[in-house]
């Protein structure tokens, strides 16, 4: 196994980097991540004829939407992301779920997006299959020509010698099968989703964590929004469970968890108490008094989330021993809550696991600072900005209620301080911590940063400028 002299975590000279470390490819772009973004920006970079690789850490593209289970759908937006939601319906991959094949689920408080409904209110509930849509999202970027190296882990940066204020990355050093070998590149893209690429090559970022609930025996301790370990459970005779909650009142399930937790079959954490808050995400995430699952995959099928008791201000992106505890102790609640579901709950006594996530969600990792960066505050004021990356965008804030606003994104917040030829992506973007939760890390707008940063490279390269050099002159228009 080749062995390297330098400390991962920190960005690498030339003059310090371990030749006996391989440069086993190159390209003119390398992306480390095939989420939404990294994919988005892969795919649309080989379309207009850019060399391109892409690392990923497991063993297919989609990131936390496919390795982790969200497996968000929508309707399309343009460009990317409507070929994507076109090519997994035609495949049989999107499951809908509405008011007539699961009657009184909108207001149902076991319900992870339609509790807050009024009882009765039709809605459409679309999700898409996480396997089957990393199957296509793979074979799209073989068809597009892009090289991708599945299981592979990113380790370090190479520092390039650049005579500019910025500092340029020249390599990125990978950990694979046969060991560490490096993959040389003209531009970057960080889509790692935690920030990870961008910290190493010595941006600045900030911690996750911002605004806490208020609450009288607060210790003022940072948290950053819990992230999750999603699952699905399959089995379940939805109307079963409706007649249970109608027939009792007991819509949140609190009598049987009670009965459960007396009788030693629940540990207390699996379904703890919401926490208050008025800051931007009140008590979204901030406990978990009851099951929280959304149907997928079919009728008797239902996804399902454990969240990191925010209590313990865990940093997964950052810290090994966080991490471990998470996935550990996640493990442990969805074991627990299986037992309790089928040993207590009626419809679910037929019930089984069927796929537990391999990703770890992360809903706040490490923010990089960029030449611009991107708050709520602009939202709210509707600011308008010279380098905006597509025409004004309508999203749903969940601040002071889930409100619509329309809003654009200057270009500068995909750029790093510091760095010449990287380009941040989804949610490793240059925003605060506020908007990345609410509206900037679910799947559209993921692969619509990707898009835009595939083809900023890709202009980039066929100016011989750099992204930081490249001037956006106007909006970028997704096709239909």
């Amino acid at each position: 196994m080749t062995t390297s002299r330098f400390s991962p975590g920190t960005a690498v000279a030339p003059d310090a980097f371990d030749r006996r470390i391989p440069v086993n490819y190159e390209a003119d772009l390398v992306v480390i991540g095939a989420g939404p973004a990294g994919f988005g920006a892969a795919l649309k970079a080989a379309r207009m004829g850019v060399r391109t690789i892409v690392v990923e850490k497991y063993d297919m593209p989609g990131g936390v939407h496919t390795s982790g289970l969200q497996g968000h759908a929508a309707p399309g937006v343009g460009g990317i992301h409507s070929e994507l939601m076109r090519r997994f319906d035609a495949e049989g991959y999107v499951y809908t779920a509405t008011k007539e094949t699961h009657p009184g689920w909108a207001g149902n408080p076991l319900s992870h997006y339609e509790r807050n409904f009024e009882p009765g209110t039709p809605f459409k509930r679309m999700s898409f299959n996480p396997d089957g849509a990393g199957n296509i999202m793979m074979a799209m970027l073989e068809e597009a020509g892009v090289q991708t190296i599945y299981g592979c882990t990113f380790v370090d940066v190479v520092m390039g010698k650049n005579a500019g204020k910025d500092s340029s990355i020249s390599m990125i050093v990978v950990k694979g099968q046969e060991g560490l070998f490096a993959i040389r590149g003209k531009i970057f893209v960080e889509g790692s989703g935690t920030g990870e690429v961008a910290a190493k090559a010595g941006v600045v970022c900030r911690r996750g964590g911002g605004g806490q609930p208020e609450s009288a025996d607060w210790d003022g301790v940072e948290r950053p929004v819990p992230g999750g370990l999603l699952w699905m459970i399959s089995g379940v005779d939805y109307p079963a469970l409706r007649r249970y909650q109608t027939q009792t009142g007991d819509l949140k399930l609190e009598k049987l968890i009670a009965k459960a937790k007396a009788a030693g079959d629940l540990p207390d954490m699996v379904y703890r108490p919401r926490m208050g808050g008025t800051e931007v995400y009140g008590e979204y995430y901030i406990g978990h008094p009851t099951v929280d699952m959304s149907p997928m995959l079919s009728d008797d099928s239902f996804l399902l989330w454990q969240n990191v008791p925010y209590e313990w201000a865990l940093h997964m992106d950052e810290s090994t021993e966080d991490n471990t505890r998470a996935i550990r102790e996640l493990r442990g609640f969805i074991h627990a809550e299986a037992a309790f579901l089928k040993k207590y709950v009626p419809g679910f006594e037929n019930s089984f696991i069927v796929h537990v996530g391999r990703q770890l969600g992360i809903r706040d990792g490490r923010h990089p600072e960029g030449e611009y960066c991107f708050t709520l505050d602009d939202v709210l004021a509707n600011r308008t900005f010279p380098d905006a990356v597509t025409p004004p965008m309508t999203r749903t804030f969940t601040w002071n209620g889930h409100r619509k606003h329309t809003f654009e994104v200057p270009y500068r917040s995909f750029l790093p301080k510091g760095i010449d030829n990287l380009l941040l992506v989804g949610a490793s973007m240059s925003f605060s911590y506020e908007t990345i939760f609410m509206a900037m890390r679910n799947f559209t707008w993921c692969t619509q940063t990707g898009e835009i940063a595939g083809f900023a490279a890709a202009l980039a390269l066929e100016k011989n400028d750099t992204p930081k050099t490249l001037e956006w002159k106007q909006p970028y228009r997704f096709n239909d």
